[in-house]
């Protein structure tokens, strides 16, 4: 039997779109520790609907779903030079693919966006599964 809820009107609720979910990780990334933020130097963080063509072909992806989040930059060391042409670290957010993931799982959107964050931030740095771990869970 369906179970009926009063109090919410879910029949009016969309999925974010890609403005509040940039929003969502902006905030979630605004409460990482400071020292784990530190890494990205200044840092863009955006969101679209799917990887590049180009993405898709670097990493030999299957499909658009396969990618959650990619981190693009350079280390501290390698910081944005306007000399070079290269730009601040980016990290962006697949919106599709973490909605799918989100409804085939028991976790918030919000522990979803700060766990892809810190992956992707971690492992372009080098950090342990276990780094990030703790990284987590002091959110």
């Amino acid at each position: 039997m369906a179970r009926i809820y009063k109090n919410r009107s879910w029949h009016e609720q969309l999925s974010p779109s890609l403005d509040e979910l940039e929003f969502l990780a902006i905030e979630a990334y605004a409460h990482l520790p400071e020292e784990f933020r530190k890494l990205t130097g200044e840092v863009v963080i955006q969101v679209t609907e799917f990887p590049t063509e180009e993405i898709m072909d670097d990493l030999s992806l299957e499909t658009p779903f396969d990618l959650l989040g990619l981190f693009e930059g350079r280390g501290i060391a390698e910081r944005w030079n306007p000399q070079t042409g290269d730009g601040p670290n980016r990290v962006t957010l697949y919106r599709r693919a973490i909605l799918d993931y989100w409804a085939e799982n028991e976790e918030t959107l919000g522990d979803i966006v700060t766990h892809v964050l810190i992956h992707e931030i971690g492992h372009h740095f080098g950090l342990s599964d276990d780094d990030m771990e703790r990284i987590e869970e002091s959110t």
